[in-house]
């Protein structure tokens, strides 16, 4: 009998199917031969630290380190896991072969693996590997089964993934929560990880520029000829003077057009979409969160919609172009696009199709099964898949760019205007997603800008004008821009390239980093406002009392991001990875513990965001009581540093560390 095993009962019932098991019993089903069972995500997890020592289940600095050697695991402590491991046992015990059908992917290699181990299974293990859940997939993945030694590094990866997140979650979390957490009954304990932390950090950094900003006043000379604005070239004038000296300069002179180039020019199809763009654009265009998209993508896959979802590569393997017909083809809601398609050899061009780029999966694509019955959100999610599969194949936009320069005596001014010759791809987003998008998104607002006609050497009157205008801090992180900070490691990238070609050091996978924000929302340490993410008071608490540089910089946890990948490529060792976590988690607590200032974070009921000081007049202070009117949120009045926080019966600093510990009456 050969033992099939997948990730949720949904995947194996289309598996079984597929195989002729028909034969439905409790945990499993049978038939031709297999039988086809399932986990439920994780049946098995790293033991807790009381696993290995009883004295560790008590939290205390005297235990720290805790680095368990070797590693183990354990089932969750679950009835309806501990049933359905039960059954699974038993049908391995017996079993003549083993296919590990999980998903296709470190995470799905990991769950399987657990399991098999925890059984003890002795017989060959084969490994399933699909990108879609279509019969034809399933069927394909069933004849080129491969034997599960080729994934070992796979395994490897993930296991290391998760030994690096046991010891830095478990060590850094008790070491902060017993050094610096708020020393009170039901006080909540301080999370510290390997991911979340530094995306706190970056959280907590663009929080603060933004509060400490100083809008700069500067002054834009344009002038409108012809009802159309040209901005002078100069650039802009810090003072008021200077700009309405240049003002004067260039009143009652005629404007001369001195040179009008036109250039054409090409925008090719936007990358396909993986995990992580696929969130940024729904984010974007719909206000889904990471977390809720990724919900969606994972259920129209396993409805055989889509592709494999849980990917980081925009490009599909070479191997998939004979198969883009048929997928057009089966899109008949799509039909009105795909008709111009049809009866021309479909372009096959590096920028989409690169098998050296393709590791694990390709982009996310439809499969070309027609979908029924979605939900509206499903449709949208969708609808994305589906319009950026299409346009690969459409041709180029084709523009002309047009610029003109003038000027008034010496003077320069110029305007630049786009016009839209032939639409090619973007007809594809004509209607539905694109009107939808963000009034936010700077990369949705270039409109097509038509100029009037301009002659060289022609002159006239023109209307002069000088403007106020103010800097601008930067914006407050969105899940979108957020998503694409983890990819890149915190670093600002438009380049779609250049992007892709940093994701080895981005931070978290694709298929966790959802979780990562949800888990700072309900550890409170981030909130939301609209669309805008903001840290809280004890978020930044947390993040000013962790002074070692591992924990929170996304550079160095995006050079551990890239030895795991490593691994997965056979390029690292993984003992050297768990060896390097251990020292450095051994440095971490040897640097905390050493520290002696008495720094806390305090952790209030109601987390709310750190705003920026009110204009308060300073209020003269003897003493650290008898100050009227100050409320929370107020800068501090006597260090002018932290923020007024409030206790349970009085106000306090959140700075306290720097000596400003000090008292107010409550208010209520």
């Amino acid at each position: 009998m050969i033992v099939c095993i997948a990730e949720k009962p949904s995947v194996a019932r289309e598996i079984a199917n597929v195989l002729g098991a028909t034969e439905s019993h409790e945990g499993y089903i049978e038939g031709n031969g297999y039988q086809v069972t399932w986990t439920f995500g994780h049946l098995c997890e790293l033991k807790y630290p009381e696993d290995y020592n009883p004295q560790w289940r008590i939290w205390s600095l005297a235990s720290l380190p805790i680095i368990p050697s070797p590693f183990g695991i354990r089932l969750k402590k679950d009835n309806g896991i501990e049933k359905q491991f039960r059954i699974i046992e038993r049908l391995m015990k017996h079993a003549d072969r083993i296919v590990n059908c999980g998903d296709a992917g470190q995470e799905g290699e990991l769950i399987q693996r657990w399991v098999m181990q925890k059984v003890g299974v002795t017989c060959p293990v084969s490994r399933l590997w699909i990108s879609s859940l279509t019969e034809e997939s399933i069927r394909q993945g069933f004849q080129e089964l491969k034997d599960e030694s080729e994934y070992k590094s796979l395994y490897e990866a993930g296991l290391c993934r998760a030994i690096g997140d046991w010891l830095l979650g478990m060590n850094a979390s008790r070491l902060y929560t017993l050094k610096y957490g708020a020393q009170r009954v039901g006080a909540p304990p301080l999370s510290v990880g390997r991911v979340q932390t530094p995306t706190l950090a970056m959280i907590v950094k663009r929080c603060r520029e933004i509060r400490h900003f100083v809008a700069q006043p500067y002054w834009v000379l344009a002038t409108k000829y012809r009802d159309t604005l040209f901005t002078a070239i100069s650039g802009k004038y810090d003072s008021e003077e200077e700009g309405k000296a240049a003002l004067e300069r260039i009143k009652g002179k005629d404007f001369v057009v001195n040179e009008v180039s036109k250039k054409k020019g090409s925008e090719a199809p936007p990358h396909l979409l993986d995990l992580t763009s696929l969130q940024v654009e729904c984010n974007r265009k719909f206000g889904f969160s990471a977390d809720t998209t990724l919900k969606l993508i994972q259920g129209l896959y396993e409805k055989k919609y889509t592709t494999y979802p849980r990917v980081d590569t925009t490009y599909l393997s070479d191997d998939i172009y004979p198969k883009c017909g048929g997928i057009l083809n089966g899109m008949s809601q799509y039909a009105a696009l795909v008709s111009p398609l049809k009866g021309k050899k479909l372009p096959k061009r590096k920028k989409y199709f690169d098998s050296s780029k393709v590791t694990d999966h390709h982009a996310i694509i439809p499969t070309g099964v027609t979908p029924k019955g979605l939900s509206d959100a499903e449709q949208k999610v969708y609808d994305l898949v589906a319009r950026h599969f299409i346009a690969v194949f459409y041709p180029d936009c084709q523009f002309m760019t047009t610029t003109v320069s003038g000027s008034v005596e010496k003077d320069l001014f110029r305007v630049t205007g786009k016009q839209i010759e032939e639409e090619g791809w973007h007809s594809v987003f004509a209607i539905g997603v694109k009107e939808k998008a963000d009034d936010d998104d700077e990369s949705q607002k270039e409109e097509e800008c038509v100029l009037p006609q301009f002659v060289k050497g022609e002159s006239g009157s023109h209307e002069p004008q000088l403007s106020k205008k103010m800097t601008t801090p930067p914006k407050p992180y969105t899940e979108a821009t957020l998503l694409r900070a983890m990819e890149t490691a915190g670093k600002s990238v438009e380049d779609e390239t250049l992007r892709e070609s940093m994701k080895e050091n981005g931070i978290g996978r694709p298929s966790t980093r959802a979780a990562i924000i949800e888990t700072l929302f309900r550890r409170r340490y981030i909130q939301k406002e609209r669309k805008s993410i903001f840290s809280t008071v004890t978020g930044e608490e947390l993040i000013d009392v962790i002074h070692e540089e591992l924990l929170k910089s996304a550079e160095l946890t995006g050079r551990w991001e890239k030895k795991l990948r490593d691994i997965e490529n056979h390029k690292y060792g993984a003992g050297q990875f768990v060896d390097d976590m251990k020292q450095m988690v051994k440095e971490i607590v040897g640097e905390v513990l050493a520290d002696n200032s008495s720094r806390r974070v305090a952790v209030t009921k109601e987390n709310t965001r750190a705003k920026k000081s009110k204009s308060v007049a300073k209020p003269k202070i003897k003493t650290t009581t008898g100050v009227e009117s100050i409320k929370e949120g107020d800068e501090c009045p006597v260090c002018h540093k932290g923020y007024v926080i409030k206790g349970n019966k009085a106000f306090g600093c959140s700075q306290w560390k720097e000596g400003c510990l000090f008292r107010l009456p409550f208010e209520q």
